[in-house]
């Protein structure tokens, strides 16, 4: 993936796609995407990912990095939920002393000491076997993800905590853009368009079918209340805090009150339409 980034950013590739903790190799700040509980749903982040947000991320970047333009936001997985392998979590008690797996994104890595566990970082290749042989006792993953690579051979608890909305991150080298006429940068626009409605109903229909595998397989899936996902969020500050000592307020702030105009403009369509 760090080959591919720095492809595109030389120009060697046209298109390419991160996950958030991809951009926060290039943009730290975006860590923000990453704070655990931002979004409550898909249909409020897929109406952020529309808006003045992504407009704002992709002045940003091209300011800081300059060869890279965001095009779309869709995603890559569903969201991240907390798997184990013999513990049932409800809460953020029981996740106390459990060693998870996480990428090495600074906001993981928090989330995880946050809720009272110990952090793993542990390259994709590898989360299998140590799930296998205890050296992890978890991880955060999306349904698909854990389904597809087989981890539920040894997961067999899921907690609905939905932590972080897997994101993904489509980008055109800025320089291949520019190279394009208004009616080429069109086509390539509409494109990307299409592509991120798609990218973003395809990991849905995707789960379906992966938590029927991970249930026959034997697996749980916990549901939690809402008096336990308040409790998962308040366990979570210290991240937000964390984030906020290293990168001020200004991205939280921003995503903050998109989420507040998206669910409000949700809310109201609802009502329009109940009449």
């Amino acid at each position: 993936a760090d080959e591919c980034s720095e492809a595109l950013l030389d120009g060697r590739l046209d298109i390419y796609i991160t996950t958030n903790g991809g951009l926060a190799g290039w943009y730290p700040p975006a860590q923000f995407l990453d704070l655990p509980y931002l979004f409550p749903n898909d249909a409020v982040a897929e109406c952020v990912f529309d808006g003045p947000l992504t407009q704002k991320l992709r002045a940003a970047v091209l300011e800081e990095v300059g060869a890279a333009r965001l095009m779309a936001i869709s995603n890559t997985g569903g969201w991240r939920n907390i798997a184990t392998t013999s513990k049932t979590v409800r809460g953020p008690d029981d996740v106390a002393g459990l060693k998870l797996r996480t990428i090495g994104a600074d906001v993981q890595i928090e989330l995880v000491k946050a809720l009272g566990g110990s952090p793993t970082p542990i390259a994709w290749p590898e989360v299998y076997t140590s799930l296998a042989t205890g050296v992890v006792d978890g991880t955060k993953n999306g349904i698909t993800d854990i389904v597809n690579m087989k981890f539920h051979d040894h997961l067999k608890h899921i907690v609905l905590d939905g932590h972080a909305y897997m994101g993904a991150l489509w980008w055109m080298s800025e320089e291949s853009f520019q190279n394009l006429d208004d009616a080429e940068k069109r086509i390539v626009f509409d494109g990307f368009q299409e592509l991120k409605w798609t990218a973003r109903q395809a990991p849905k229909l995707k789960a379906v079918a992966a938590y029927a595998a991970f249930r026959d397989a034997g697996g749980e899936i916990y549901t939690p209340t809402p008096q336990e996902r308040a409790a998962f969020q308040q366990a979570a500050q210290p991240v937000w805090a964390w984030y906020e000592k290293n990168f001020g307020r200004e991205w939280i702030d921003a995503a903050q009150s998109e989420i507040a105009a998206c669910e409000a403009s949700l809310d109201a369509a609802f009502q329009a339409a109940a009449q």
